[in-house]
């Protein structure tokens, strides 16, 4: 591997974990993260892309069209997913540009994927944020709310906590009773609450508004090292 090449990748690493690691905490404390970290990775990949354009040369340009075209693709996920939110849009389209092929360090990643850098750090992310149903799903075990699917989505909490926390309800008043409303994110949480208190019910089902800034940081860690899981599994079991 050339030097330089190695060089510019230990770059990539470490400027995206500072990042991530710097947004993940913002995103905990404030659920917000700074455009200006996005700009950061952004202008940061686009030197480090320049640098190796002049000093070393790409085996094919047309890897550089990764970039647009996942940028794409995460807009239209965007419009979808309800875990994505807009920082974790612009996280992964500064992503695009700072890692668009996969980056060599030494004898990592592991393994190897035909697919763009960008769609193996979002494929190892989403991969890994499936552990929090799992990790519901053992804490209700424990608390004894054994309601399906519910046990797997959130758990339940007093509403005078639950209007201190970053939750969502998972569930509504409609006509005087309780229905469950999955993926609602409805701004007005406070006049749900309020209806749930004119029922004269204090204890209901909510779903944590988990950061997915945490999950891509990891995810891009583990991309670097590891690489590709979803293929390493699929090429395993097909």
């Amino acid at each position: 591997m050339d030097e330089l090449s190695l060089y510019l990748n230990i770059s990539r690493l470490f400027v995206g974990i500072l990042i991530l690691l710097y947004a993940s905490y913002t995103d905990i404390k404030t659920r917000k993260a700074s455009n200006i970290l996005w700009i950061i990775i952004g202008i940061t990949g686009g030197l480090l892309l320049i640098i190796e354009f002049i000093f070393v040369g790409f085996e094919n340009e047309l890897t550089l069209l990764f970039i647009p075209m996942m940028m794409i693709i995460i807009y239209l996920l965007f419009q979808f997913l309800p875990f994505f939110g807009g920082a974790d849009v612009k996280a992964l389209m500064s992503l695009a540009i700072l890692v668009p092929f996969e980056p060599r360090i030494f004898i990592f990643p592991i393994w190897g994927s035909i697919m763009p850098f960008t769609w193996i750090i979002l494929s190892n992310s989403v991969f890994i944020y499936l552990v929090i149903p799992i990790s519901l799903f053992f804490y209700n075990l424990y608390k004894r709310n054994f309601e399906f699917p519910n046990c797997f989505l959130g758990y339940k909490i007093d509403l005078y906590v639950a209007r201190k926390r970053f939750v969502w309800p998972l569930e509504k008043i409609v006509d005087g009773k309780r229905k469950i409303s999955y993926l609602s994110m409805n701004k007005d949480i406070e006049g749900i609450y309020k209806k749930f208190e004119a029922e004269g019910i204090n204890n209901i089902w909510v779903t944590p508004k988990i950061p997915f800034m945490i999950p891509l940081l990891i995810g891009f860690i583990v991309s670097f090292f590891a690489g590709d899981i979803l293929f390493m599994i699929m090429s395993k079991v097909l």
